[in-house]
């Protein structure tokens, strides 16, 4: 899923602003076409157009973020648990509430004005009631300020989120930081990674795609740590819920050259095993290590060595 095209949601002046331009825009229409009747007719056919030209403005403008926000209960599981932990979804639900109030608040307001305006004798009173329904318009567009402000802020924040497809069959690749990884992801996706990076932090979850056994699968490099979940900074959060929500298997990749001691880098193991996903272990960077440590990672883990048996022990997977 990906969030980069979210619409840019401005302030509320902006919209106001808009409406009132295309409707001044309308009104230049309307004179060019010619009216009939009497003074007072013209008036009110002039200023009818000019209060039902600015709410269906504000109406089509405010809707298009209504439409374009996506339903926050229809995502999938591993989004949602990303935005508990990244944004106030209360707040955005109570935010997108306020929109939709608005329009429904602008729209009677329409209903009572445009009631007013037919109803009059007086094109002072028409006039009147114009500056009225506009006052009342600018009302409540600007209670709504602090709404459209913080839904820009979820906005800008889901456009970091990482654009995984949760729906194909997904690989994580895990292990601690620089223990050979992206390597690896290079070498199982012809593909260059997409790197998916976050503001908050240099580091970054790696995504690549590659065909094996006539499917398509998905694999996420994604970083390791022995942090409890309230202790981890973003970005091993968001590879914490990935692993628990979108990947089918773990690739886990063991270092034997020890950039991370053996004893965390099992440690690490054991509490990625307990996702109950299935686990295939590989060892990189055996063209530098030393053959006593490949060898005890061979026995103990039967960890494999090359990339052509990780492929034919991937196909063997039930996705």
């Amino acid at each position: 899923m990906n969030f980069q095209g979210l619409q840019k949601i401005e302030n509320a002046d902006f919209y106001l602003d808009v409406a009132i331009k295309r409707m001044k825009k309308r009104i230049g229409e309307f004179r060019q076409e010619g009216m009939r009747g009497g003074q007072i007719n013209k008036s009110k056919a002039i200023e009818l157009t000019k209060i039902e030209s600015v709410e269906k403005e504000l109406r089509d403008l405010l809707h298009t973020i209504l439409i374009s926000f996506p339903s926050i209960d229809s995502l999938p599981e591993f989004y949602r648990e990303l935005m508990s932990i990244t944004l106030e979804i209360g707040l955005i639900k109570k935010s997108l509430g306020s929109i939709k109030w608005c329009i429904e608040k602008n729209r009677e307001l329409l209903e009572k004005y445009r009631r007013n305006i037919r109803n009059s004798t007086e094109i002072t009173r028409i006039n009147q009631y114009r500056r009225e329904f506009f006052g009342r318009l600018s009302s409540t567009i600007k209670q709504i300020k602090k709404n459209l402000e913080y839904l820009e802020f979820a906005r800008k924040e889901m456009k970091n989120y990482p654009a995984i497809k949760t729906g194909l069959p997904t690989v994580a690749i895990a292990g601690f930081p620089n223990v050979g990884k992206s390597t690896l992801l290079s070498r199982l996706t012809p593909a260059k990674p997409k790197i998916a990076n976050y503001a908050f932090t240099t580091q970054g979850i790696n995504i690549g795609y590659a065909e094996i056994k006539d499917q398509k699968i998905q694999f996420m490099d994604i970083p390791g740590t022995l942090a409890r979940f309230e202790k981890q900074n973003m970005i091993e959060r968001v590879a914490t819920l990935a692993l628990k929500y979108v990947a089918d298997a773990v690739i886990y990749v063991f270092d034997p050259t020890e950039t991370y001691p053996v004893e965390k880098q099992i440690e690490l193991y054991e509490l990625t095993k307990k996702s109950r996903k299935p686990v295939i272990i590989y060892l990189s960077k055996t063209d530098v290590a030393e053959k006593d440590k490949i060898e005890f990672f061979k026995n103990k883990y039967k960890a494999i060595t090359n990339t052509e048996d990780l492929k034919k022990e991937i196909e063997n997977l039930e996705f």
